[in-house]
């Protein structure tokens, strides 16, 4: 029960990644590939802000340093033309070289990892509070992790029933109706791409000073794992409105966070089990994707067994 809890806090944190792959690929129905980019540089830009001994200023900076790279997808987007897949790998091949050159930012010079030497917001709350102990961290992990998530949750779901969230889901779903409504298109993409990205790079910000540490091959496999989640929430609670989508987004990415968990926990491909761990996601992945099809053939057979 303990191993299961201690994975609730990455599970609530890439709740948030999976947030902004929800609003990019549902809401704006837009294939956005910059997830990887702007997850590391929140990640790097954080541990840079909170070395200098502010982990809140960090988490804000790795907000706004996702904010960033979805501009910059959404302008290379919008005002460039570029295929939406080819401005997201183009900005995640950018924000690369731009991580390592981060960096090498530091004292240490020329490295592809940092340390934040417990100056995180939860060694600072831990602190306040005198919390010491694995089980107890563990605890102020999951619900500080838990809190961010409700606030957000909270917060994004309000932001898209004013005007420009309700403009933004027009887009998404006809843009060229929204067009001929003398509304600008292109500015709606860009400031939810950097909504999506936003959410993104907080996530990996706030999942670097979880783990204690930021690494260039930090964001490795985060796109992945955000459809994942989106994926198996939509599973859970089916195709609804927005709120009820950033809520299953994030509860997907609990569930998927516990059932690599358990693979990882009962050993199921033995000695190779660490190898296979990327193999173990896309195969969790592949059924998930599988099972709206098979729930319509299944729903199809009854239809055409009534008929008879």
């Amino acid at each position: 029960m303990v191993y299961y809890l201690s994975n609730l806090p990455d599970g609530l944190i890439y709740g948030l990644l999976a947030m902004g792959i929800y609003i990019s690929l549902r809401i704006l129905d837009i294939p956005d590939l910059t997830t990887e980019g702007s997850f590391g540089f929140g990640a790097v830009i954080s541990v840079l802000i909170s070395l200098q001994g502010h982990p809140f200023l960090g988490l804000l900076a790795g907000l706004f340093a996702g904010i960033l790279a979805g501009a910059v997808t959404g302008l290379l987007q919008t005002k460039l033309s570029v295929h939406p897949v080819l401005a997201g790998i183009i900005t995640m091949s950018g924000l690369y070289s731009i991580n390592l050159v981060c960096y090498s930012l530091t004292e240490k010079g020329a490295t592809t990892n940092l340390s934040y030497n417990q100056t995180t917001i939860f060694d600072a709350i831990k602190a306040v509070f005198g919390i010491k102990g694995q089980f107890p961290t563990t605890l102020v992990k999951a619900s500080v992790s838990l809190l961010i998530a409700i606030l957000l949750i909270v917060l994004v779901a309000l932001f898209f029933k004013t005007n420009l969230g309700l403009r933004i889901r027009a887009t998404g779903d006809n843009p060229d109706m929204v067009r001929s409504s003398s509304i600008n298109v292109d500015m709606t993409k860009i400031i939810a791409l950097m909504l999506s990205n936003g959410l993104i790079g907080f996530a990996g910000a706030l999942a670097s000073q979880s783990i204690g540490y930021s690494d260039i091959n930090l964001c490795n496999g985060a796109l992945i794992y955000g459809l994942a989640a989106v994926i198996i929430g939509e599973a859970i609670f089916g195709r609804r409105g927005v709120t009820i989508g950033l809520i299953s987004a994030v509860t997907g990415s609990v569930v998927y966070k516990l059932i690599v968990a358990f693979v990882v926990r009962m050993n199921l491909f033995g000695d190779r089990s660490a190898n296979l761990m990327k193999f173990t996601c896309a195969l969790i992945v592949a059924i998930t994707l599988a099972i709206p099809a098979v729930k319509e053939k299944m729903a199809e057979s009854k239809k055409r067994k009534a008929a008879r």
